[in-house]
């Protein structure tokens, strides 16, 4: 990244843009997120509707065979039919014509209770006996009658098997003279079907059409929460730029005192130490170029903290050169440095500032504490995505212990971070070196504050953040 702005002007130059993204994203998410849920709810109404369309048509089927059992096929059930007088059949065959001749009924029998087929309006089937199943034997004690809707795969069915889908209904009817009977009937299920249809076509579009409304209804007070919470996550990201400039500015100040006052100090009296070690009693001169050492060596180190503390300018020097800086104390110790950064990295200034800061206190601790012998250090990143991973091949610590043994600096990044929304891992062991990762995400819109202080008129009032 050789000009951080140039990245920082693509990620947040525009911010009322990413504030609209944000939202129109939030909002894309929630109309995904209830178009799935309208789809959980409408998948099994269908269903429901559809099983309950059948179920109501297989009703008026068994109601429908009830009435024609009852009112037409009982009456003339007589001694003579049983006896398969054609007579009776004949008569039986005319009373039942209409129903087989519009398509209503496409077939007729009616058993007794020997399983013997008594009557059928096809001649061949009059006569034969089957095996009767135990729904049989309920339905001639009295049991309910059924209906189904299947295709006919049975031994008695020989004449039904190529017609498809039939609904099938047995009732129980009497003959003339009370004898129990079994009045079975088959018609086409296309009828079932049609129904279905219909009651389906009926009922979904007002179901469907409320479940809308609704999730419009929801759409309002969404919208208006993702502007909230895009509205506090641009003060947040506001509060942690301020604290992270106050903080630059006090690690300036820090590093400007030590330079222009202290170490200036120190310097001339390492100047007034020399002038005295030449000057001086001949008894006294290894007494001053002993302290004149000591003094040199503690600005050394003074002026090394001082470019430790001061910031690099990230914008001009961007985040590779100025973490490429930090090698210096590393190669005068003897460490071996190796890094792998890319040269445009996408993070805003906060961010890149936060990533400067994740390697420059795992570069100092790896320096100071690790005893390591080798320092890596990579970014990579994947979408909106972003990763630093420090490691070194030090002596290692216990993160659960890293207060009593002086690691103030990760923990304090570490809330630091978590406050930009990013995540700070810290994997370590005795013996097994250590291991600093930093994930941040791509920057969301900041806030800025509409007024420096609070206005006079209004007291103490709050001062008014606004998006930019």
């Amino acid at each position: 990244m050789k000009s951080l702005s140039r990245v920082r002007g693509s990620a947040t130059a525009t911010p009322e843009v990413i504030q609209r993204r944000e939202v129109r994203m939030a909002v894309a998410r929630f109309l995904a997120a209830g178009f799935a849920a309208l789809v959980l709810v409408a998948t099994p109404v269908t269903f429901w509707i559809r099983d309950a369309a059948e179920q109501h048509a297989l009703t008026n089927a068994r109601d429908f065979t009830q009435r024609l059992a009852d009112n037409v096929v009982g009456p003339l059930i007589t001694p003579g039919l049983l006896a398969q007088e054609p007579a009776a059949l004949e008569e039986l065959d005319q009373r039942v014509a209409p129903w087989l001749a519009n398509g209503g009924v496409t077939r007729i029998k009616v058993w007794d209770g020997n399983g013997r087929v008594v009557y059928s309006d096809v001649p061949s089937l009059i006569g034969q006996e089957f095996e009767q199943e135990e729904w049989a034997h309920l339905l001639l004690a009295g049991g309910p009658a059924t209906a189904t809707l299947e295709s006919q795969t049975g031994a008695e069915n020989e004449f039904e098997s190529s017609s498809g889908e039939l609904v099938e209904v047995y009732v129980r009817s009497a003959a003339k003279d009370g004898a129990p009977m079994i009045f079975e009937t088959y018609s086409s299920g296309a009828a079932v079907r049609a129904e279905q249809q219909a009651v389906l076509l009926s009922m979904i579009p007002p179901v469907l059409l409320s479940l809308a409304v609704l999730q419009l209804v929801l759409l309002i007070p969404a919208v208006r929460l993702a502007k909230r919470i895009q509205f506090h996550q641009a003060q947040r990201n506001a509060l942690l730029r301020c604290a992270i400039e106050a903080s630059d500015q006090e690690r300036r100040q820090i590093a400007s005192e030590l330079h222009d006052d202290v170490i200036q100090n120190l310097s001339g009296l390492a100047y007034a130490l020399e002038s005295e070690e030449r000057r001086g009693q001949a008894g006294q001169r290894q007494v001053f170029a002993d302290a004149r050492t000591m003094l040199q060596r503690d600005i050394r180190a003074l002026r090394a903290m001082t470019s430790e503390l001061y910031p690099p300018d990230l914008e001009e020097l961007g985040l590779k050169a100025s973490i490429m800086r930090l090698e210096a104390p590393l190669v005068e110790r003897g460490i071996a440095f190796t890094a792998s950064i890319p040269e445009q990295v996408s993070l805003d200034r906060d961010r890149a500032v936060l990533a400067y800061r994740v390697a420059r206190e795992a570069l100092v601790n790896a320096t100071k504490h690790s005893g390591a012998s080798a320092v890596d250090i990579q970014i990579r990143q994947s979408g909106e995505l972003t990763q630093i991973t420090v490691s070194d091949d030090g002596h290692g610590f216990n993160p659960r212990t890293a207060h009593r043994e002086g690691h103030f600096g990760l923990r304090i990044l570490k809330d630091t971070v978590q406050q930009a929304g990013g995540t700070l891992h810290i994997r370590s062991a005795p013996g097994r070196g250590t291991f600093v990762t930093a994930t941040f995400r791509a920057a969301t819109p900041t806030v800025r504050w509409a007024g420096r202080y609070p206005s006079r008129r209004h007291g103490n009032r709050t001062m008014e953040p606004e998006t930019i």
